[in-house]
Order: structure tokens, then C-alpha cells, then sequence
């Protein structure tokens, strides 16, 4: 793993598309149990280099009732978004995570850390990609629906909404996401890691 690691660190393979150069930021263990998939660093994490430390980071580990000492340790939780460096911004936010990234790099990951018992897939990058083949994306196009029907995904696989105070007006529209989703999340979340 940690030999994977490096050379994840060191990966260059989409630089020149890169506004900000490449910075991949990727958390993993092989003794991990808990997987988050988003989909690629904002421009304070390409700076800190530590996944999730943003606002949507905080909201993120809120609804999984974690702090960050129990959030941020890689032999219980990994850390891996589709696209492992910022990618630049677009219109309306960042763009898209690189597409090169996740096929070049996921699979050799994921064969390194047998024990994730629970993968969350944050957001509509990671639930296309990881769901591609399954039930819950044929009968549910869009991000909402598959959140509202989480219990129809594959076992171990988890579809969340990006927790950004961009989608503040998404949870206000949607609150049986807090009252009905939120609390088997944390079960899970709960019986993942203990």
C-alpha cells in the first residue's frame, strides 16, 4: 500500500490540464473499514492537502456524527474521490473530477484494503461510476431519487448528496433526507466501524 501510495502521490498523468498543477490527495489503509468516495478536491484542500477540510468536510462529518480525530484516522477510514486533484473552475463551481483518474488508480486501491465493509458515494461522480451496472441506477436517474432509495443500493454501497453549503436549498427541499436517511447512515456508519 504504501509503495501504491507513492505513486499515487506522485501522478502526473493529467497535469497539463490542471489549473493549479497536480496534487493528488488520497487517504488509505489496508486495514480500512469505512471508504468515502467524493469527487475531487476544492482548492483549500489542494492547498492543505487533506481531503475534506472545508466546510463541506464539516457538514460531511456532522452527518456521520464523527470528529476529526476518528474521521481523519486512515486505519479505520479511506479517503478517495474520483478525481485525486483539483481540476479547475467551471461556470457554476468546480469542474467535473478528471475522468483519467479513477480508472487508472481505484481498482489498484480497492484491491489493497480487503476490509471496507461500507463505501459512501458522495455525490452524482461517484454514484454513476460505482452503480453503473446495478438496479438502483437503471430505476433511479438522478442523485435525489437515488438517495431517497439508498435502501435498494448494492449491500455496502451507500449513495449521499455532496454535503456543500451549495446544496443548502437541496436539503431544505429534501428533509426526509435528515429524518429518514441520516439516522441508517449513522448506524451504518456505526457498525462499519466497530
Amino acid at each position: 500500500m504504501e509503495d501504491l501510495l507513492q505513486q499515487v502521490r506522485a501522478c502526473q498523468h493529467c497535469a497539463m490540464y490542471l489549473p493549479l498543477g497536480a496534487n493528488p490527495v488520497v487517504y488509505a489503509s489496508p486495514s480500512a473499514r469505512l471508504l468515502i468516495i467524493g469527487q475531487a478536491p476544492g482548492t483549500r484542500v489542494h492547498a492543505s492537502g487533506i481531503p475534506w477540510d472545508d466546510a463541506s468536510g464539516d457538514r460531511l462529518r456532522n452527518w456521520l456524527r464523527l470528529d476529526k480525530s476518528t474521521f481523519y484516522d486512515t486505519t479505520n477510514i479511506a479517503i478517495m474521490p474520483m478525481g485525486f486533484c483539483y481540476p479547475g473552475r467551471g461556470k457554476s463551481g468546480d469542474l467535473p473530477p478528471r475522468p483519467e483518474c479513477a480508472p487508472l488508480w481505484h481498482r489498484a486501491l480497492l484491491e489493497q484494503m480487503p476490509e471496507i465493509g461500507l463505501t459512501l458515494l458522495v455525490g452524482n461522480y461517484a454514484q454513476r461510476y460505482y452503480l453503473a451496472d446495478t438496479a438502483l441506477l437503471k430505476r433511479h436517474n438522478t442523485l435525489t431519487e437515488r438517495v431517497r432509495h439508498f435502501t435498494q443500493a448494492p449491500p455496502g454501497l451507500f449513495p449521499l448528496p455532496h454535503p456543500s453549503p451549495r446544496n443548502q436549498l437541496w436539503l431544505k427541499k429534501n428533509p426526509w433526507f435528515e429524518s429518514e436517511v441520516l439516522p441508517e447512515l449513522r448506524r451504518q456508519v456505526h457498525t462499519a466501524l466497530n
